[in-house]
């Protein structure tokens, strides 16, 4: 086993790590905000519409990348509400800000924020959001734990994670490629990654385990487009933070030959000039 000092440090280096990693990508995220929020804004829907937030609420949304959930449920909340938008990037806090000036929200205020280890009172939020986070999270039951303890009783939380690797292709085909070339090692099945949480079982015995619970688990399908190849490339490159470090690592004749292969691997789902892929989550709400 792996002393604990040791673990302890292992994971501070991959917390700073993914940190680093996701900061990069919060421009591009934000340059394709309209894109990604039109073809998964039912996720999100899904996620408020169970939460059921009501006016004076208090809102906490975890790892919220552009909070477009969270701005969602500060109109519920209303003027008498808040909703707290968190992120562990300073640049994605900084993204999100810029979000909500562009869609006219007022009541949200903007922290950076690590999951794992809040800055928050205990029992003090009426509601949590997480989407598309606790699976990339060092320590989930960390991370489930101090949602249990900071969320009021009887307050609910709301999250979404993706469904298997083969029912997300936009998602897992340029990891395949990099494998496949010895870009990077295969998957590790204990470490974070899009597809940690695939698994119900996994999502019921870390949620129970916090202390919340039975939770109510359901898919929730949707349709990921892109109107030509650059746009998937540009995708793939500016806001997949696994897959982004790794081909900017490279030489352009090695990047090249990736792109070509990841195009190769996405024919199935050739739509017109670009793409039409399927795409899962597994959507979740607890109290």
């Amino acid at each position: 086993m792996t002393p604990p000092a040791e673990m302890s440090g292992q994971h501070e280096t991959a917390r700073q790590q993914s940190r680093a990693a996701w900061g990069a990508v919060a421009s591009g995220w934000y340059a394709q905000r309209e894109e990604l929020w039109k073809a998964s804004r039912e996720v999100s829907e899904w996620m408020v519409r169970k939460l059921d937030p009501k006016p004076g609420d208090t809102v906490l949304e975890l790892a919220a990348g552009l909070a477009d959930t969270g701005l969602m449920a500060a109109r519920l909340v209303g003027e008498s509400g808040r909703v707290i938008v968190t992120d562990f990037t300073p640049e994605m806090v900084a993204a999100a800000r810029r979000r909500a000036e562009e869609l006219g929200v007022q009541n949200a205020e903007f922290r950076v924020l690590d999951a794992e280890r809040m800055d928050l009172e205990t029992d003090s939020v009426d509601g949590v959001l997480c989407r598309w986070a606790y699976m990339l999270m060092i320590d989930p039951p960390a991370a489930f734990a101090e949602t249990r303890r900071v969320l009021r009783p009887g307050g609910r939380l709301a999250f979404s994670v993706w469904a298997a690797r083969e029912r997300n292709p936009a998602l897992s085909l340029v990891g395949g490629v990099l494998e496949s070339q010895g870009h990077i090692p295969p998957p590790d099945p204990e470490a974070p990654s899009a597809f940690a949480m695939a698994d119900p079982g996994r999502i019921r015995e870390l949620v129970v385990g916090a202390g919340f619970a039975e939770p109510e688990i359901e898919e929730v399908t949707f349709r990921w487009p892109f109107a030509d190849q650059d746009a998937y490339w540009r995708y793939v490159t500016e806001t997949a933070a696994s897959a982004s470090p790794v081909l900017r690592a490279l030489s352009p004749e090695v990047q090249n030959t990736v792109r070509e292969q990841v195009h190769e691997a996405a024919r199935p789902y050739q739509s017109g000039e670009g793409y039409d892929f399927p795409a899962t989550c597994l959507n979740a709400v607890t109290y």
